[in-house]
Order: structure tokens, then sequence, then C-alpha cells
């Protein structure tokens, strides 16, 4: 299982630049509303990541034993 991750950086003119890693879909903005209140700021651009447009899959692994009645 992947390890989820919010990267943050904070430039020399105090931007503080947050990206996620390891957390797909529509997850990430959940970590980035949390930054903000924690933070006491607002996002004001975003750009979204590969990782966005993908989905987690969750596969179960059914099997079956077919018996033959004699």
């Amino acid at each position: 299982m992947n390890e989820k991750k919010v990267i943050i950086k904070i430039t020399e003119d105090g931007k503080i630049l947050a990206e996620t890693v390891g957390i797909k879909g529509k997850q990430c903005l959940d970590y980035i509303r949390v930054l903000e209140e924690l933070l006491e700021a607002e996002t004001i651009d975003s750009q979204f990541t590969h990782e966005y447009f993908e989905t987690n899959v969750l596969i179960n692994d059914i099997q079956q034993q077919m018996i033959k009645e004699e």
C-alpha cells in the first residue's frame, strides 16, 4: 500500500506550497482543507496531479469450488 504524504514548501516570500503524494482522487482535497484550517490560510491557486484523476480499486479475490454430485 502506498504511503500518503503531504509535502509542504515555504518560499522566501512566505508563500506556502503543498503537494499531496499517494492520495488518489478527491480525497487529497480533504488534506488541503486541514492545512488551510491549521494555518488559518486559504488556497489561492491549485493544480491537480495525475493522482487526482486516479481511483483506488479494491479487489476481492473470490474463489468458488464446484462440488460434483454423485
